[in-house]
């Protein structure tokens, strides 16, 4: 996926039904691509290009790697 695609602007959480955020496979606190909902501080993979999004599929982020998250995605 890349920041600019539709996709990204209709995908929702699963649990909370709010936005994601993808977070690019550089990112030195993701080693895979993947989408993050800084709320529930949730994480869900991306793999070969497809989201999955099923609340079994969502990892817990723990409190300082979330604290990180929030300053690469915040504009």
């Amino acid at each position: 996926m890349n920041p600019d695609d539709p996709l990204l602007r209709i995908l929702a959480c699963p649990l909370d039904k709010g936005p994601l955020h993808l977070l690019a496979p550089a990112d030195p606190l993701v080693p895979d691509e993947a989408l993050y909902n800084p709320r529930l501080r949730r994480r869900y993979p991306v793999i070969d290009g497809i989201p999955q999004l099923l609340p079994s599929s969502g990892e817990q982020v723990p409190e300082d790697e979330h604290e990180q998250l929030l300053k690469r995605i915040s504009p």
